[in-house]
């Protein structure tokens, strides 16, 4: 049985190796492309699209529109990480705030229902690097995890096909795990 394929959006996160690496042990093959040079459409070529982090140009929706367009055409499951979780949620009317800078690993509860958290315990550990937050899930997404700076720490749409994560899920056991849980998704 061949390996699903997985389309990475780089969004100028510095940590691109280390996400392809999980979704690879995970047993997914992955491209790579940056975001000024997404493809138009998918075409079957790839069973999920993944939005790495982003160096704070999440605001920029004139730049990210043909990633946007991309995510909203394709009928896979899409994961934005971090600055791809804020890409996502500011193209659907979401707003980005300041907040305290967190860098390393932070507590937070997740609602177990949720496919994405079937490998792990209601309240999780993951790694953050950030200072820009999303306070109020936009129309149509709704928050499915949280913490003590941040009400949408994890994010999903209504029809439970795009995902995104505060969190930068490539660090840490409980991000391996998160990861395994959308994989799921796809396979």
């Amino acid at each position: 049985m061949a390996r699903p394929r997985v389309l990475v959006v780089n969004n100028g996160t510095l940590s691109l190796k280390q996400l392809r690496a999980r979704l690879e042990e995970l047993g997914s093959d992955t491209d790579t492309v940056d975001a000024a040079s997404v493809p138009s459409r998918i075409d079957g070529r790839y069973q999920a699209l993944v939005l790495s982090g982003t160096k704070v140009r999440a605001f920029d929706q004139n730049y990210y529109k043909p990633l946007t367009d991309l995510v909203m055409e394709a009928d896979v499951p899409v994961f934005g990480i971090c600055g791809g979780m804020q890409i996502l949620a500011v193209s659907a009317g979401g707003r980005l705030t300041e907040g305290p800078q967190r860098v390393g690993g932070h507590d937070v509860m997740v609602d177990k229902e949720e496919p994405l958290f079937t490998y792990v315990k209601p309240t999780v550990t993951v790694f953050h690097r950030h200072t820009l937050y999303l306070r109020r899930a936009p129309a149509g997404f709704r928050s499915i995890g949280r913490s003590e700076h941040a009400p949408v720490e994890f994010l999903r749409s209504d029809d439970g096909r795009i995902l995104g994560a505060q969190a930068h899920l490539e660090f840490r056991s409980d991000g391996r795990e998160i990861l395994r849980g959308f994989a799921d998704l796809y396979r």
